[in-house]
């Protein structure tokens, strides 16, 4: 039933937007989104390694680069290799794309903090400065 929801308002959604442009066809092309470096720390900056969002493969999922250090952290999240933005704002890296490893909500400010897997506390930072 979600799914046949989701299928009508991605219709909707683009026969508006190819009627606000005019009915032009602007190619099947889509670029990726450009790759976005994050800084993932552990139980506040006791430690701290690098994320980087790849590109889209669909809807929603991105390919994720997870630095080799990062087992320090939370053991086994080095296995990661997918980014899932859902809904309502949260991200789930996952090893298949499916199954969650790590869930982050989105934080006050610019990241994210984990909330499951309990321990360890995890925030995602975005990582343009460095």
């Amino acid at each position: 039933m979600k799914l046949g929801a989701a299928f009508v308002s991605s219709v909707a959604l683009f026969g508006g937007a190819h009627f606000l442009h005019g009915g032009e066809d602007r190619g099947t092309a889509v670029e990726p989104p450009s790759s976005s470096t994050y800084r993932l720390t552990a139980n506040g900056d006791e430690a701290a390694c690098a994320v980087q969002r790849g590109a889209q493969v669909s809807d929603g999922l991105a390919r994720l680069e997870i630095a080799p250090d990062c087992r320090k952290l939370m053991p086994g999240i080095e296995r990661v290799k997918f980014w899932r933005e859902q809904a309502d704002g949260s991200v789930a890296f996952s090893e298949n794309g499916v199954d969650p490893i790590v869930t982050f909500g989105v934080a006050d400010g610019d990241g994210y903090e984990s909330y499951a897997p309990a321990a360890p506390l995890l925030a995602l930072n975005n990582d343009s400065g460095s």
